[in-house]
């Protein structure tokens, strides 16, 4: 299978909930470490917070996580805006996306800049909008061809009308994040269309059925996967209760000739926490519309740490077709990471400021140099992100990076 170009290049951040300031690249396949509480699940929201906006609107993203004031990062310096920016990289063009909110006086929000210029392959602009506080300039040569812009959403949403921009909006919003909920995979679930997996995993069953359909091979894939990260789960599929549905497991018992059936409510959290990552990086992969990237907070909880050679394995399988990240604090699934194949962002936090990039030097070396894996490292807590490179993103700005030339 051909190596897919990564989807995200960069990611960049300014005063997004516990981060100041960030511009981290990201691969196929991007480890994102740190201790409890140090801004994983931050940087990761970050990218669904894109998506929320795009798929519902601006006020249901910021009112799903508390509102404005729970967003924008709590400081000495009180600051009123937060930045989010991605740069995109397509088969011929790489985009440059990113918005600033910023907070009013008397409560609610703006929209203060948005920005999207395409390039080409010579890095000449091909198409591009800014909006600013409401006010539009683009590369439409005729204006009134642009609707007009509401300073309270993005205007990507309204702009995707346009062919130049709609290849972005679509991409964007092909984005999965996944804080997979054991409890809620284990309880009788109601059939969908089983096109998308839920971000808690509570439509398993559904999403199971359609691939069965669809691509019974996918199916077969991960039952080797989960086969080995399970040791006796020989198979699965998704099984009709009344109104309701579940997921039945086929498991190896000793003096037994055929396996033994078992639902998701007699399984262990383990195993169903596996089952839903190995669905949430391999569904409609390839379908006309797929899964760009799929984000996934602690794919290892719950499993046994012998497991996470095969965990790994089926990421990077994977990360052929979709592009992924992980958040993690397992040394276990580190040992695994490979320098040349994935990506590593370390995040520390000091003080309740996150911050974020590649390892330091010094432990890049010792793991290309097999000296030492990650994981050991990670063990030692001598991990860290390169002081240079927090040095560099610490002068960076916003406005010059997305800048329309």
């Amino acid at each position: 299978m051909a190596t897919a170009t990564p989807f995200v290049r960069r990611i960049l951040l300014r005063n997004y909930k516990s981060i100041g300031k960030c511009d981290v690249e990201i691969g196929r396949l991007t480890l994102v470490v740190g201790r409890n509480g140090s801004g994983k699940s931050n940087f990761l929201d970050a990218l669904r917070f894109i998506v929320d906006a795009l798929e519902s609107s601006l006020d249901h993203a910021l009112r799903a996580r508390g509102g404005i004031d729970s967003v924008r990062r709590k400081s000495t310096g009180h600051p009123h805006n937060f930045t989010v920016g991605v740069e995109l990289e397509f088969e011929e063009t790489v985009a440059h996306y990113g918005f600033e909110i910023a907070s009013r006086k008397k409560g609610g929000f703006i929209v203060k800049n948005e920005r999207l210029a395409i390039r080409d392959a010579r890095g000449r602009i091909s198409a591009q909008f800014e909006v600013s506080e409401g006010n539009i300039t683009s590369s439409i040569p005729n204006r009134d061809e642009m609707p007009p812009s509401a300073t309270d959403r993005l205007y990507l949403v309204t702009a995707s009308a346009r062919p130049e921009f709609r290849a972005v909006y679509d991409s964007l919003r092909a984005m999965g994040f996944y804080n997979l909920n054991p409890e809620r995979i284990r309880a009788l679930q109601s059939p969908d269309a089983g096109e998308l997996l839920r971000r808690d995993g509570s439509n398993l069953a559904s999403v199971i059925a359609r691939l069965s359909e669809d691509r019974p091979a996918a199916i077969d894939r991960m039952a080797e996967y989960l086969r080995v990260i399970t040791n006796d789960v020989v198979g699965f599929s998704r099984v009709q209760l009344a109104n309701s549905e579940t997921v039945e497991f086929r498991q190896a018992v000793k003096g037994s000739t055929h396996p033994w059936k078992f639902y998701a409510a007699n399984m262990s959290d383990g195993t169903l926490r596996a089952l839903a990552v190995l669905v949430a990086v391999m569904q409609l992969a390839d379908r006309e519309n797929p899964v760009r990237l799929v984000g996934i907070e602690e794919p290892e909880t719950a499993l046994h740490p012998a497991s996470s050679k095969a965990l790994m394995d089926s990421l990077r399988e994977a990360s052929e077709h979709t592009q992924i990240i992980v958040t993690t604090h397992s040394p276990d699934l580190l040992d695994d990471y490979d320098p040349d194949s994935d990506h590593l962002v370390v995040v520390q936090s000091t003080q309740g400021l996150s911050e974020l990039g590649p390892a330091d030097q010094a432990s890049t070396k010792s793991i290309r140099e097999h000296l030492c894996t990650a994981g050991e490292l990670l063990r030692l807590d001598q991990l860290q992100p390169d002081s240079e490179d927090l040095g560099r993103q610490a002068s960076f700005e916003f406005d010059s990076e997305w800048a329309a030339d």
